[in-house]
């Protein structure tokens, strides 16, 4: 039995080595075929792990409520002239860390644009007013020096901590640690430096991409009694007046199975507090998580359809091939039967011969495929330099691109191995059929 598929195999190959242009040629669609549902996958899968590290680095177990402003007041902020109140308070901070069980830490923020100054030099930075848990939860790591720490929370100190854009512009020679830095007219001393941290993209419409590198750190106990919730901003024509006191509150949850729960509880108590008033979002990482994977199912479900045609097209191609094979070997086929084969052994030759080539083609498709992440390489270069330009400003879409790394789905390569072999079955079964349903005596009278 296994003498005589080892003597079938080797006849198809033979028969195929006969045409070698024109096999290769016919396996050429199986070939991209199995190399575009490798790539798309691989695609699909790098660009859903980008969007899911993003998602994860704002933590599993956090919840993040986050101040917005009320969309009525957005289009005419330049004509405003009253004071603008909106967005999360201190009482909500206390509220929420105070009455919900499941809540085991809450890290109040509260954050302004303003000018960093150190003798000439001068930076537009975000201002922060935090307390120590703000490093942990946004993996910020220390340079040189410490971080705000309890005691300036309670001392109300003026210092600060510089992320690392920020230290360069205002230190580009000196250390900065123990130098004072002027932040809207009041001086901090410089107690740490911040290492480079990559920016964070906007997750959904609720909360915005975040550059970190820019910042400068101020105790938020400081920053409420020297800044104040008053801030005042000039537009074209006007100065708009905004009281905020909290920008946002991190919930930490103790176990992941209250993630979900304990938001539902957190806008419920936010929406009595606030009433009517759309001012501020909650975000849930988790949330965002499980969205984001059934996006890869579904963009994984599309992407390996969309390929799977190429590999149709490639399988009407071997039956075109195997038809015409059929027709020109109708001889052969006549000698065959009048020597004794029956139609089962003709159906199994052609059939084993499709199979060869969509196999051949699968393997050739698989090999190509796993050379997807440098080819992908190659392309950002060539994307970067050529398209773009070098050192040109990009925008949102392209720095997602340069930072996409598409993943080998190893469970694509069995997959788009055997829809390759099945595609060589069902395509090559009716030349198979046909080839041997052929009259033996018109086969043997065939020029």
């Amino acid at each position: 039995m296994f003498s005589h598929f080892v003597r079938t195999i080797q006849l198809a190959l033979k028969s195929l080595m006969l045409h070698k242009l024109r096999s290769a040629l016919t396996m050429l669609g199986i070939v991209f075929g199995v190399f575009s549902v490798i790539a798309m996958l691989a695609i699909g899968e790098g660009a859903s792990a980008q969007a899911q590290q993003r998602v994860l680095e704002l933590g599993a177990t956090n919840i993040i409520a986050v101040s917005v402003k009320p969309a009525e007041s957005r289009g005419n902020a330049g004509q405003q002239q009253r004071v603008l109140r909106y967005g999360l308070l201190r009482s909500d901070y206390d509220l929420l860390e105070n009455t919900i069980p499941t809540v085991v830490n809450a890290i109040p923020v509260r954050e302004i644009r303003g000018e960093a100054r150190y003798l000439h030099r001068t930076i537009d930075a975000r201002l922060v007013g935090c307390t120590a848990d703000y490093r942990h939860v946004n993996r910020l790591e220390m340079a040189r020096g410490q971080f705000i720490s309890e005691q300036h929370q309670r001392e109300m100190a003026n210092v600060c901590v510089l992320a690392h854009e920020t230290a360069q512009a205002l230190f580009p020679y000196e250390d900065p640690l123990s130098h004072a830095v002027q932040l809207k007219g009041r001086f901090y001393t410089v107690i740490g430096i911040i290492r480079h941290r990559t920016a964070s993209a906007a997750i959904g419409g609720s909360l915005s991409g975040q550059d970190y590198n820019k910042d400068v750190y101020i105790p938020i106990r400081t920053f409420q009694v020297r800044l104040g919730d008053l801030d005042i901003r000039v537009v074209p024509g006007a100065r708009v007046y905004e009281q905020i006191e909290l920008n946002q509150v991190t919930l930490q949850i103790g176990d992941g199975e209250d993630v979900i729960p304990t938001a539902h509880v957190v806008r419920e108590t936010l929406s009595l507090t606030h009433g009517s008033q759309q001012d501020y979002s909650v975000v849930v990482p988790l949330e965002l998580l499980k969205q984001a994977d059934q996006i890869r199912q579904i963009f994984n479900v599309v992407l390996g359809s969309i390929a799977t045609i190429s590999l149709i097209v490639g399988g009407i191609g071997i039956m075109n091939i195997m038809l015409a094979t059929v027709t020109e070997r109708t001889r052969e086929i006549g000698i065959r039967r009048a020597l004794g084969a029956r139609q089962r052994n003709i159906t199994q030759q052609f059939l084993t011969e499709t199979i060869v080539l969509a196999g051949t083609g699968g393997v050739i498709g698989i090999l190509l495929g796993l050379t997807t992440p440098l080819g992908f390489q190659v392309l950002q270069l060539i994307v970067k330099n050529f398209v773009l330009g070098a050192g040109e400003q990009t925008s949102d879409m392209a720095k997602m691109f340069e930072e996409m790394q598409p993943q080998i789905a190893l469970w694509s390569l069995p997959l788009a191995f055997g829809i390759s072999v099945g595609i060589g079955i069902i395509f090559g079964l009716y030349p198979a059929r046909a080839a041997a349903r052929l009259d033996p005596i018109e086969a043997l009278r065939h020029e």
